[in-house]
């Protein structure tokens, strides 16, 4: 324990100090004046005082006067503790419940008119989620992250809305295309995947991990890892994937692997506009078992006068019963 304002204790301490000197001194200087003024002489004072019963209850008024001195100085003291405002330290690490997202978007050319409309998907979910570390991974033919796992929804909600902006393609390079164009051909879904898959933290910690991909999954290249191939890397991580898919119906072998790829995970496919999508994938992640994870330790300073408070008022009542006592 420490105190917060030590300045103000040794202020105390000094103004108790100068209080004790000029107490002493006025009592010194009132023995040397002889009889109190007002007072009358006793014939054969000198015989009262060698009596037995007079000589105690002087030594009991005199430890009477003392200790209320005593108490007066201490509760002076703990008062000063106390305005001095003792802090002690601890360590707190907090712990949150939840699970991880991932959302997962294919930026490519052929996901040009319904990007901004997936966007709007992805925020509606944020709204569902309740405490869950969500983040965003884009891809064409490299992936980006575009912020980390965050349980910050304000955050979030400001990058998907920016992002969302973004999709208005006023500018000859969309912002949200810097950095997915580094690789060979155009959407490289397997690739796109793996990253997204390879974005989750805490490796070592068994968690509820669900990445949700959205994509028309029209492959125009040879990519390093294939979708199939991402899907079982994601199963090996106990990762499930669950699928947007804007042309449901339409590509039928496309769509056909790409739901196969989230059937692989424990996950589930759906259409971009069907009603139940958006509550459907909130309820399959909320399924899984929310798990425990540990932030940064951090150092805080907390008030304790608890102790010093209890001191002062044991102090202040003993002193009050005494001042009783005394009759003072």
């Amino acid at each position: 324990m420490v105190l917060a304002n030590a300045w103000i204790l040794f202020a105390v301490l000094g103004a108790a100090l100068v209080a004790l000197v000029v107490g002493v001194l006025l009592g010194l200087r009132g023995r040397g004046g002889g009889t109190a003024a007002g007072g009358a002489p006793v014939a054969r004072a000198e015989r009262i005082r060698t009596l037995p019963a007079f000589r105690r209850a002087v030594r009991r008024r005199q430890a009477a006067l003392a200790a209320i001195v005593a108490l007066g100085i201490l509760a002076v003291v703990l008062g000063g503790v106390v305005a001095a405002r003792p802090v002690a330290q601890k360590t707190v690490q907090p712990v949150s419940t939840s699970r991880d997202v991932m959302l997962c978007l294919d930026v490519s050319g052929s996901m040009t008119d319904v990007d901004k409309e997936i966007v709007s998907i992805f925020d509606k979910l944020s709204d569902g989620f309740k405490g869950e570390r969500i983040g965003l991974t884009i891809f064409n033919s490299s992936a980006v992250q575009v912020f980390p796992l965050t349980d910050d929804y304000a955050f979030v909600k400001d990058h998907l809305r920016s992002l969302m902006k973004g999709f208005d393609y006023s500018t000859d390079v969309p912002e949200q295309w810097v950095g997915t164009m580094n690789g060979v051909g155009a959407s490289l879904i397997g690739d796109g995947l793996a990253s997204c898959v390879m974005r989750f933290d805490h490796a070592d910690q068994k968690r509820a991990r669900s990445i949700i991909l959205a994509t028309d999954n029209e492959l125009n290249g040879s990519p390093i890892v294939s979708l199939e191939e991402a899907a079982d890397y994601a199963a090996s991580k106990k990762i499930r994937i669950y699928t947007i898919n804007p042309v449901e119906g339409v590509d039928e072998p496309n769509s056909k692997t790409l739901a196969d790829a989230a059937t692989t995970t424990g996950g589930k496919a759906y259409a971009l506009r069907e009603t139940t999508t958006v509550s459907d994938i909130i309820s399959e992640v909320q399924k899984q078992e929310a798990s425990q994870l540990k932030g940064q330790a951090t150092v805080i300073w907390t008030d304790v006068p608890q102790l010093w408070i209890a001191a002062l008022i044991v102090i202040a009542l003993g002193f009050v019963v005494l001042l009783w006592q005394v009759r003072l």
